[in-house]
């Protein structure tokens, strides 16, 4: 049977608020598990305010928007992520800024930040906003980014597609900066199919998403348009699944955490795997399991354990590939320090889903181990 990466795991419970949403006809793309699902994601992530929409790309969009990110505007963006993060500031017509990643978490470096920006503004492109991923289920180092941010008065969007669960210095991902992205996608902590979700305290921000997510229709008896507004609002049935979801998110993060560590455990004498470092001042949410594998000891590279580990039927992916070497941004300002290349070079993401049963963890290991030729 296949492993797959991170493949969705339902609980049983989503089917009791589906079977609810059909009973009541709330099969619209709005309606009273919308509204609830929302209000549960504020209550989880401390946020004041949310708006469900069909994408963590549609939620970052509206962001940008409700921002006033537009032509001619430089947005900077963490440069090791999926391209989800950079595509919207694109589609504003705005330019992406690359920054490398820092060592102690592999997300956006805070000097490397500041740097960029001092670069920037000396060029006269002050930056309009900052986009940083909370990478592989982890918060950035949001202490030193905001302090940098409210330096020069810049604002911070938190991409936390990846992070739901996990919290920095006991606060939870998402909430973070002028307002945070969450992604429901299929392969995420809980998912709802496909959906994400705008967070943010600042009620205008929010309202001002919520209404151009719905074809931005102005209050009127007809149909009233004085913006330009896109179809991104939730399903109310795909909001029930992630009600469901959301009642064992506890339970799914305490199972990523138990599958890093049971990982970590098995490789522990392995000389030549590394993991990713998590924060000290963070819980991460283990989204997935992360190794670094140095051929020089191992006698193998990255690409050669993933193939390995295709044979015997086992998803793994290599870590991101950066936005700067990506054809498509290869005109993009970038400042980099070749964190991120190193890491994508010899970085692999092993199967974490939540419904791993400790047999399957330990298959994985020995297709590894047995692809590992050491001198």
């Amino acid at each position: 049977m296949r492993l797959y990466l991170s493949p969705p795991h339902m609980s049983g419970e989503e089917m009791r608020f589906v079977q609810d949403v059909f009973a009541q006809n709330w099969i619209a793309p709005v309606g009273p598990d919308v509204t609830a699902f929302e209000s549960e994601i504020c209550a989880i992530t401390g946020t004041r305010h949310a708006v469900a929409v069909s994408s963590g790309t549609a939620a970052l969009h509206l962001a940008l928007i409700a921002l006033g990110i537009g032509p001619g505007d430089e947005v900077l963006c963490s440069t090791f992520t999926f391209a989800a993060s950079a595509n919207p500031i694109v589609y504003q017509g705005a330019t992406p800024v690359f920054v490398d990643s820092d060592t102690q978490s592999w997300n956006m470096d805070p000097e490397l930040l500041r740097e960029a920006i001092i670069d920037r503004i000396g060029r006269g492109k002050r930056p309009k906003a900052v986009v940083v991923v909370d990478l592989y289920g982890q918060c950035a180092d949001y202490e030193r980014i905001e302090s940098v941010c409210r330096e020069f008065d810049i604002a911070l969007i938190e991409d936390a597609a990846e992070a739901l669960g996990a919290t920095y210095r006991g606060t939870s991902a998402g909430s973070f900066g002028t307002c945070g992205v969450f992604s429901f996608n299929g392969n995420k902590i809980i998912t709802t199919s496909g959906g994400g979700m705008l967070v943010s305290d600042d009620a205008e921000i929010v309202e001002k998403a919520r209404f151009l997510a719905t074809q931005a229709r102005d209050p009127a008896p007809h149909y009233e348009h004085s913006s330009i507004g896109y179809n991104y609002r939730l399903s109310n049935v795909l909001a029930g699944i992630g009600r469901g979801q959301l009642r064992v998110l506890g339970e799914r993060v305490a199972r990523k955490r138990e599958i890093f560590a049971k990982y970590k455990e098995s490789f522990e004498n392995t000389e030549g795997i590394s993991f990713i470092p998590h924060h000290p001042a963070g819980q991460s949410n283990a989204w997935l399991t992360c190794i670094v594998i140095d051929p020089q000891v191992t006698g193998a590279t990255r690409e050669e354990i993933r193939c390995a580990l295709e044979r015997e039927d086992i998803e793994s992916r290599p870590l991101w590939k950066p936005m700067h070497l990506q054809p498509v941004f290869k005109d993009a300002p970038s400042y980099v320090n070749g964190t991120s290349e190193k890491l994508f070079a010899n970085g692999l993401c092993l199967p974490s889903g939540t419904a791993m049963s400790t047999s399957d963890i330990a298959r994985v290991v020995e297709v590894v181990r047995n692809a590992l030729r050491p001198s």
